[in-house]
């Protein structure tokens, strides 16, 4: 027997089993360290504020891209567990043409022939497949729009993610271009004493200690100015790598680091504040809600199942001489002798589940600690500000009056060799204190799911 068959473009048929599509893993905090480098390095630097910094960021940073992904991933395993729900049409057309060897079919009648045909017939059908009452595929289909739901959400945490990542880059970036004009000025200022040292020696007003004593101050603020400089580039390339910089492009800055004091804060309100927002808090109730229907869909695979199965179509030796058939069929199964299997996917639901609510309890005291955290921060940093400016003053005055005394003779080079160690560990804790502040800031912006309006926090607002 020969037949040709030709499937046209139907739907899916129901009878088809489609496995859902594997989500892709959620970003993990280190992925938002990386981007996807867009453009090509210029000859000419760039100019770089916070704000364009973090638009970049919302376009290239990898956690970004991954979170879109799984978001994708989570909207097709949406689609394909909807489909069950629906019914499935298949179209086939069919051209048949048999000839028929009676002998070879066990068949041997005196005098009838022994090969029949050739002969043939066409056949054109629709065929419909429905699970009509099916509560497994329903509340699989209502996990699936729960988790789609919890992607979008998380989608959007990730935006306060790259705002805080980015903004800590930023910030240190800034910080280290701080640390090396305070260096530079202090190098300036030891190679003077070295000059006056070396001098007063060469005129026998000042013993060979002093001078000695000058270079070493000179050389190790050198060394010091050639490892923060480094710690700059390193870390400027670290904040091209979060926004998709090419690595080879240069760039400068525009925004500098912000001191603005908060006023008194309730805590209590932003707390609710936060719980209200926070967009990781809203993706795992999703994700609850999700455990809940995949607990209620493993109890329901107990269920009957009530499913109709249809086709229609002509069928004959031509499509000219032809008549139109039909079959349906309405069935209802049962799952019977399955008590193991059914009870271990119950129980594993049931495991999800219980998690599902353990992680999203926790996550609710991660909220409010994160909240807290950063209230206690930005109240240390200010403090530490303002005690790090007044270091500062008061270690420049004690620096000034120790040169002046050795200049005029009064006494040796140490106390100038004091007062600029003082100045150097005075600016270091001022600019230590300053970054600490403002990434305190952004981090309460991102306690409080306020990511978007961080300049406000920044501000002092």
């Amino acid at each position: 027997m020969v037949g040709a068959c030709l499937s046209g473009p139907g739907a899916i048929a129901q009878s088809s089993v489609i496995p859902p599509p594997t989500l892709p893993s959620p970003p993990t905090a280190t992925d938002f360290q990386g981007s996807v480098s867009k453009g090509n390095a210029s000859a000419q630097p760039i100019d770089l504020s916070l704000d364009d910094a973090i638009q970049r960021g919302l376009q290239t940073n990898l956690g970004m891209i991954l979170s879109a992904t799984q978001t994708a991933g989570a909207r097709a395993a949406r689609l394909s567990q909807l489909q069950s729900l629906l019914p499935g049409i298949d179209f086939t057309a069919k051209e048949t043409a048999s000839q028929v060897d009676l002998p070879a079919e066990g068949l041997r009648i005196p005098g009838f022939p022994k090969i029949i045909g050739p002969f043939g017939y066409t056949d054109v059908r629709a065929s419909l497949s429905w699970s009509v009452v099916d509560l497994q595929s329903l509340h699989n289909y209502l996990a699936a729009r729960h988790n789609f739901a919890a992607a979008q959400l998380s989608a959007e945490d990730a935006r306060d993610m790259v705002m805080l990542t980015v903004g800590n880059a930023y910030l240190l970036v800034l910080a280290d271009q701080t640390n090396v004009s305070s260096v530079q000025a202090q190098v300036s200022t030891a190679k003077v004493s070295l000059d006056q040292a070396a001098d007063n020696h060469q005129e026998g007003t000042a013993p060979l200690l002093d001078e000695l004593r000058a270079r070493v101050d000179y050389q190790s603020l050198e060394q010091q100015l050639i490892a923060t400089q480094d710690s700059l580039e390193k870390d400027k390339l670290a904040l091209a790598r979060t926004i998709g910089l090419p690595l080879a492009q240069s760039f400068n800055l525009t925004d500098t680091a912000p001191y603005a004091p908060f006023d008194q804060l309730d805590a209590g309100a932003l707390i609710q504040q936060a719980k209200a927002n926070r967009k990781d808090l809203a993706a795992l109730v999703e994700e609850t809600a999700a455990a809940a229907d995949q607990r209620k869909a493993a109890t329901a695979a107990r269920f009957p199942v009530v499913a109709a199965d249809a086709d229609y179509g002509d069928i004959g030796t031509t499509l000219a001489h032809s008549h139109g058939t039909v079959d349906a069929t309405a069935s209802l199964s049962v799952p019977l002798f399955e008590e193991f299997a059914l009870r271990g996917q119950t129980q594993q639901a049931q495991a999800q589940l219980d998690t599902a609510k353990a992680e999203l309890s926790d996550k609710n005291a991660q909220v409010e600690a994160d909240v807290r955290d950063a209230l206690l921060d930005i109240a240390s940093a200010q403090q530490q500000v303002e005690v790090a400016r007044s270091s500062v003053d008061l270690s420049g005055e004690a620096l000034k009056e120790a040169q002046e005394r050795y200049a005029n003779g009064v006494s040796d080079n140490l106390a100038v060799s004091q007062a600029q160690q003082s100045v150097a560990q005075a600016d270091s804790q001022y600019v230590v204190s300053l970054y600490r502040d403002n990434v305190a800031k952004l981090s309460l912006a991102r306690a409080l799911g306020d990511g978007q309006n961080y300049q406000k926090y920044l501000g002092g607002k």
